[in-house]
């Protein structure tokens, strides 16, 4: 299976768009959203072109592909209008003998881990700041930001396949790799 996970759209179209033609371009078989999908939150800027409507339309018309949580900013009333689910608060994937615990990141991450077993990975968005960290008992892995990425790192995403995870800009230049 090939994955390809992004977070923290935050309404922005610009970058909506170009996280879809990247997933195009990837052509795989999922697209793994770690929340903060519409909103922008009152700790961030606005992204580049805040248009939580055209996002809404934009990831509806793939709704059969995605796999989404729920991040600090979505909410209810989001989910209204969105025709696939983004509520869970994680999602468990099993990949190459490994679990994967995909959550948004603000009750769950490193520093308040669920329950993990030895090598399993933590797949966090929220902090907008791209990581891949051993953390002794488990793996943290984090893809960043689509639209408001923080501490000079890139708009990105990471792409999964075959026990290998890549961080890529959103033009699929990658910067980053980790082979498990």
């Amino acid at each position: 299976m090939k994955l390809m996970i992004a977070s923290d759209i935050h309404g922005s179209s610009c970058y909506c768009r170009q996280m879809l033609k990247a997933y195009e371009k990837e052509a795989a078989d999922r697209l793994l959203l770690l929340g903060d999908i519409l909103y922008h939150g009152p700790r961030n800027d606005l992204p580049a072109a805040y248009a939580p409507k055209e996002v809404i339309s934009m990831l509806n018309e793939v709704k059969k592909e995605l796999l989404c949580v729920r991040g600090n900013c979505d909410t209810e009333v989001d989910q209204m209008v969105l025709e696939f689910p983004i509520m869970a608060e994680y999602c468990l994937l099993e990949i190459g003998g490994k679990t994967l615990f995909a959550t948004h990141g603000h009750v769950f991450h490193p520093d308040a881990p669920p329950m993990l077993k030895p090598g399993d990975i933590l797949l966090n968005g929220h902090t907008h700041v791209p990581a891949c960290k051993d953390m002794g008992a488990f793996w943290y892995m984090n893809p960043g930001s689509v639209s408001i990425p923080k501490e000079g790192s890139p708009h990105g995403y990471i792409v999964y396949e075959n026990r290998k995870f890549l961080w890529k800009d959103m033009e699929g230049e990658v910067w980053k790799e980790k082979i498990f």
